[in-house]
């Protein structure tokens, strides 16, 4: 039967209006999806972003999981197969430990009870979610022509996903137990002092010291390989082409993790209402990381970023506040060492008593070779990651993080909701992993930051070291996550972090913190910027979150004054330093060789003063070297100020070297940013078995940046840039329009698409774009407008 168009339209108008949607909006085209219970109005603005408009909180969800899946599938695919332990089928037997691992270290508790903890209707959002990825999945299977470039590459197609794959712990940023193997090697073979002399430890001093038990024969093994496998970076290298085009495949680089966020009260401001920032720092990648949207339905009205198989928004604001976060360092895990009996190799010895490990049997995939089948063993603590049968021990990782509520940023579903301070606090108490510090800033003008993460108590050890597991050194449960360091109003009308320690100094739960922290410079260059401002404005902000300001240069610097050189070019080079600013700014010269030069003495402070033997375990950061530079003592040699002299002189001199070498010995072209110094450039994952025709199409160009990784824009120490802001917000909470957001290099993983790449010049320009959230701004910026219909 022919429906009447009228009536059709007539219903479609009032479902349209009940959701909030407008009719006065472009036309544009019309999809049907089973699935579905209502329409669903999606405007993609001119950026990419997706403006999702449902009548429910079931089609939210859903048409996000199958916008995201329809921009990232490829992405989705790797994840995927990562969660289930199945990257074997794949790559063949060389990434056989890291799916051992991925099971290993899968969450096997109650499922319900795990989505549920997320959010009250978690359980329902996130099948939601995972059904609106399996309808484009759907979709693509029955329209080949629909299915990435990558999947024809290497011949596969995209698997369903189910709701324990979003809940995978495989990406999150968990703890320190691989630098407590490194830790605990280092003090059996060099002491506990000289360890402590070399690691940046604090705000309180640590116990490093090793049970008499386990000696450095017992840690020499590589004892965490799965564990290292499971959540290390997808192995592209390993792929190959269903039809080979012939040279090995180049893996995405992975960089140093970190970020930035502030709070600033509106008596700081030019507008008197809260302003609020984060720059979340991961890895520069193509495609993203991170996924911007926008959600609208009936309790529910969003906008920021996430990861693109994360349902809801981990960083962003709703209509009263918004929120960001960044690492707080939190030790959730350990590891235990376990002697096993030598009569029956499958017990271990607790509290007195051997034990039976629990086994778990599955079976593997292995491209190119039968299944494989393993026993995955367990301890009361945990995953057990290598058996020593020559010395009858067994190792296990105990992990906070496969508690429910392990997940990493699926908390967020909680406080996308939230309407005060304290409907925030309540939520994040539930985020686990990774530890980080929150950030609040809402309408009525408060701020605040809270610790989270699954923080163990340890009474008797730090946790920096690896422990017996015979029951000697156990976690006295967890510490509620209020009572984590916190601040509500703060008098100095603003709170910043940037991974460096905060926590004050009337903190009293300390065993609650941990003792390795990021190196203070960017948090440093933020404080005193908001310090000194009383006007903040959103320029002002986004200037701040592009700082290329050095603190550690201005140090360093002035120590080059009193020095002479033998080299002309070195003379030369130390005469850019005249009048400088001190800022890394792509077009200087004297940023060049400044930046070379803090790598040289990073470089040579670890190789003079860490003793041979552990120089693979122990790294000494600048902090460390800095502190030795302004009060040099005897390991600089028997006269410690000329010694610290020379190693100045000595390190700026290869430094200036290292330029020769890299850019010629004319300085007018030592430029900072260039292609062949400091730059981005992005190369598809699987950029190296592209075919010639294909490269230009999907790698993107080096651009010019400018910092390292001690400015607040962070940027790394390499020359090509791999890690830092891989996302921004800026919200000025007077108006939620006056937003701002930028990832890189775009919304879609198609180079096909128009936001394959879009946003990339805008990011490495430092630049930026409105996050409108009113449904007339977002009118005008809108480049197509799609409307999802039940299949009825």
């Amino acid at each position: 039967m022919v429906r009447n168009p009228t009536s059709r339209f007539k219903i479609l108008f009032s479902l349209l209006c009940a959701a909030g949607m407008s009719v006065y909006a472009q036309p544009g085209s019309t999809i049907n999806i089973p699935g579905l219970q209502l329409p669903v109005e999606v405007l993609r603005d001119k950026w990419g972003v997706n403006h999702i408009y449902a009548s429910n909180q079931h089609d939210l969800f859903f048409v996000q999981g199958y916008l995201a899946a329809k921009d990232r599938l490829f992405q989705f695919e790797i994840w995927r197969r990562q969660a289930t332990g199945t990257v074997s089928e794949l790559t063949g037997p060389s990434e056989l430990k890291r799916d051992i691992g991925a099971r290993l270290f899968r969450y096997r508790g109650d499922l319900d009870k795990e989505l549920n903890y997320y959010h009250q209707d978690g359980k329902a959002i996130i099948e939601a979610y995972t059904d609106g990825v399996n309808s484009y999945i759907d979709e693509v299977v029955k329209n080949p022509e629909l299915l990435p470039q990558e999947f024809k590459m290497l011949g596969i197609k995209p698997g369903k996903w189910t709701p324990d794959v979003v809940v995978s712990r495989h990406q999150g940023l968990k703890g320190n137990v691989s630098k407590e193997l490194d830790m605990g090697l280092a003090v059996a073979k060099v002491g506990e002092q000289k360890v402590k002399g070399l690691a940046w430890l604090h705000p309180k001093e640590p116990d490093l010291r090793l049970d008499p038990s386990i000696t450095k024969e017992m840690l020499s093994a590589n004892i965490l390989e799965v564990y290292n496998r499971f959540h290390s970076a997808f192995p592209y290298s390993a792929l190959k082409l269903a039809v080979p085009f012939g040279s090995a495949i180049e893996p995405l680089e992975e960089g140093a993790e970190g970020s930035n966020n502030w709070i600033v009260s509106g008596s700081k401001t030019q507008s008197g209402y809260p302003i609020l920032a984060n720059d979340p720092h991961r890895a520069i990648s193509l495609p993203s990381l991170r996924y911007m949207a926008h959600l609208n339905a009936p309790g529910w009205n969003v906008i920021g970023g996430g990861e693109p198989v994360i349902p809801g928004i981990s960083i962003g604001h709703n209509d009263f506040g918004a929120w960001g976060l960044t690492i707080f360092q939190t030790d959730s895990e350990d590891l235990m060492v376990y002697d096993l009996n030598p009569a029956n190799p499958g017990q271990y010895k607790y509290k007195g008593t051997w034990r039976d490990m629990e086994e778990i049997h599955e079976t593997i995939p292995v491209k190119g070779s039968a299944d494989t089948a393993i026993a995955l063993l367990f301890t009361v603590h945990g995953p057990v990651t290598y058996v020593d049968s020559l010395r009858n021990k067994a190792y296990a990782v105990r992990c906070g993080w496969l508690e429910p509520g392990g997940a990493p940023y699926l908390a967020s579903l909680r406080y996308n909701q939230a309407k005060n301070w304290n409907q925030f606090r309540k939520g994040t108490k539930y985020s686990n992993l990774p530890g980080e510090n929150m950030i609040w800033a809402d309408k009525k003008g408060n701020i605040g930051w809270q610790v989270v993460g699954i923080t163990p108590l340890r009474k008797n050890f730090s946790g920096l070291v690896p422990v017996p597991g015979d029951g000697r050194f156990e976690w006295d449960g967890y510490l509620n996550i209020k009572k984590r360091p916190h601040t509500y109003n703060p008098e100095s009308g603003f709170f910043a972090t940037a991974n460096q320690n905060v926590t004050p100094d009337t903190y009293r739960i300390w065993e609650g913190i941990g003792y390795t922290w990021a190196d203070p410079f960017r948090g440093d260059r933020i404080n005193e910027v908001l310090a000194a401002d009383n006007k903040i404005d959103v320029d002002k902000t986004a200037a701040l979150q592009t700082d290329y300001l050095s603190i550690p240069a201005r140090t360093l610097v002035p120590m080059l004054s009193g020095l002479r050189f033998k080299s002309e070019l070195s003379q030369r080079a130390q005469e850019q330093f005249k009048g400088w600013d001190f800022v890394l700014d792509g077009s200087s010269i004297a940023a060049a060789i400044y930046a070379m030069w803090e790598r040289r003495i990073d470089s040579e402070s670890n190789a003079r003063f860490v003793p041979q033997d552990i120089k693979s375990l122990v790294n000494v950061q600048l902090s460390k070297t800095l502190s030795w530079i302004r009060s040099p003592d005897q390991r600089f040699g028997a006269a410690p100020e000329q010694g610290r002299n020379d190693f100045l002189s000595q390190t700026f001199e290869l430094a200036v070297n290292d330029l020769k070498a890299k850019l010629g010995d004319d300085i007018s072209k030592w430029q900072y940013g260039q292609e062949r110094y400091k730059h981005a450039a992005l190369n598809h994952p699987l950029n190296s078995i592209l075919p010639l025709s294909l490269k230009e199409k999907y790698n993107i160009a080096a651009l010019p940046r400018g910092g390292n990784g001690h400015t607040p824009n962070s940027t790394g120490a390499a020359d090509r840039q791999t890690s830092g802001a891989s996302f921004r917000l800026i919200a000025d909470l007077s108006d939620w329009d006056k937003a701002l957001m930028i990832n890189s290099p775009g919304q879609s993983a198609d180079p096909e698409s128009k936001y394959y790449k879009n946003l990339f010049e805008l990011w490495a320009n430092n630049q930026y774009f409105p996050a409108f959230f009113s449904k007339e701004k977002i009118m005008e910026a809108t480049d197509a407008r799609t409307v999802f219909e039940p299949v009825k």
